[in-house]
């Protein structure tokens, strides 16, 4: 079968997708079998660009931060699950010196910025930071109760429609501005950051951690839009050509174990792939960023997805709770 498109997508993030990309393993692999690949998010009509978070187009593939992923299923998209890739980052609640908090415990009864983005398919950055918020406080035996969340609207485009000549000749904004805007303002006491844009925001503060929960031996308090990525496919390539999918699935493998072999450069093409310097991908992923890229099915990472899907559906963040398992589509 020749003629059709495969339409690809996936996040500014680590991911073996992202390197299988930037390696050209996907145009080759695929164009092999008369099948041109297309990028969802280069496209010039909008409504293409909208599968990266509907997951809509039919042969299409997204690898990601987890919530518009499981948005998209609690939607009705007809998606399956191939595999998740967890590598660990940077996640803390961070505050400007002068507010004397030192450990998670004393967060009780403190303001504490939710970005909200109400024009938004789906709002990602505040469920992102809810759940910061909650694991963070966890640690200290507290709950959602013993904060004052404060909202830090945001009015402005979705990714998907800002302007290029609003960036600045940059992809894409920088996240956590709104929220920083209203901790300078003294508006709240500390704000949830992660990744590696958040190692620059605290840098650029001089910020005080609170906690940090981006290390912890809890796979339920460090799952998170970016931990795991689910890698999922539209079902009608699942359908039509199981072949194709394990040709996926063996390609974002085979960028797993060149990661493994190429440390130095896998560190160069995640930085070029985040927009950010390799000091700070280095600084939020650790050195052993390489040997994080595997895609599996790890039953505890299953869980761990499936604990968070709840949390989200329980927040009114997607409109179904999903069996996560049942999701799950193993092409061996």
């Amino acid at each position: 079968m020749t003629g059709h498109t495969l339409w690809y997508t996936r996040c500014p993030v680590p991911s073996p997708l992202g390197l299988a990309v930037q390696l050209g393993w996907l145009d080759e692999a695929f164009q092999a079998d008369g099948i041109a690949v297309q990028s969802v998010l280069d496209s010039p009509q909008q409504s293409v660009r909208g599968s990266h978070f509907s997951h809509h187009l039919p042969w299409s593939v997204r690898q990601g931060g987890n919530i518009p992923a499981l948005w998209a299923r609690a939607q009705g998209a007809p998606t399956r699950l191939l595999g998740l890739s967890w590598t660990d980052e940077f996640q803390a609640i961070i505050t400007t010196g002068n507010t004397h908090l030192g450990q998670a415990k004393e967060l009780r009864g403190r303001r504490l910025a939710l970005p909200r983005k109400p024009g938004d398919q789906i709002d990602f950055h505040g469920a992102t930071a809810l759940k910061g918020i909650w694991s963070a406080l966890t640690t200290a035996g507290l709950d959602l109760n013993a904060v004052e969340l404060v909202d830090c609207t945001n009015h402005e485009p979705s990714l998907l429609d800002t302007r290029q000549s609003d960036l600045f000749g940059l992809r894409r904004r920088q996240p956590y501005f709104q929220e920083l805007a209203a901790l300078v303002r003294g508006e709240v006491d500390a704000i949830f950051v992660k990744g590696a844009e958040g190692i620059l925001i605290a840098n650029l503060i001089g910020a005080q951690v609170v906690v940090q929960t981006g290390q912890h031996p809890d796979p339920i308090i460090r799952v998170n839009n970016g931990c795991p990525r689910p890698l999922t496919v539209d079902d009608a390539l699942v359908q039509e050509r199981p072949d194709l999918v394990t040709k996926l699935v063996s390609l974002v493998d085979r960028a797993d174990q060149w990661a493994h072999a190429h440390p130095s450069d896998t560190l160069r093409f995640v930085a070029r792939e985040m927009g950010c310097s390799e000091e700070a991908v280095l600084a939020s992923n650790g050195p052993h960023l390489h040997t994080t890229l595997s895609l599996g099915l790890i039953q505890e990472q299953v869980d761990a997805l499936a604990f968070f899907q709840h949390f989200l559906f329980e927040h009114g963040f997607i409109p179904n709770d999903l069996p996560v398992n049942d999701w799950v589509y193993r092409t061996t």
